[in-house]
């Protein structure tokens, strides 16, 4: 049941962060937020974490260098609010994963 769930969030967290790129939605910061924490408790395995955080790091950093003069024009600012979303919901995430890695390094003894 965790994994369907995590699969929602997931999918739902991109949908939320394409539609939010072209129009306002309300609370859509706060939704990415919350879908990113799910998918960071529900979908990310203890095995997977060094993958997902490098990804992360690499979608965060490709993301701003699109953001700041990839796209001119309206077109642009489409994108720029896309891309942001994405990774405020890819950030969330992230968040979740390392901080369980790095409370499972801490506990080794």
């Amino acid at each position: 049941m965790d994994e369907v769930i995590g699969k929602w969030a997931f999918l739902i967290g991109l949908v939320v962060a394409v539609i939010a790129g072209f129009m306002v939605v309300p609370y859509s910061a706060l939704i990415l937020l919350v879908l990113g924490l799910v998918v960071g408790f529900l979908n990310i395995a203890a095995k997977e974490t060094t993958q997902y955080l490098v990804a992360a790091v690499a979608l965060m950093t490709g993301a701003v260098a699109l953001t700041t003069t990839a796209v001119p024009g309206q077109l642009g600012v489409v994108v720029d609010a896309i891309l942001g979303g994405f990774v405020s919901f890819i950030a969330a995430a992230a968040l979740v994963v390392a901080v369980k890695a790095i409370l499972e390094l801490s506990s080794k003894k």
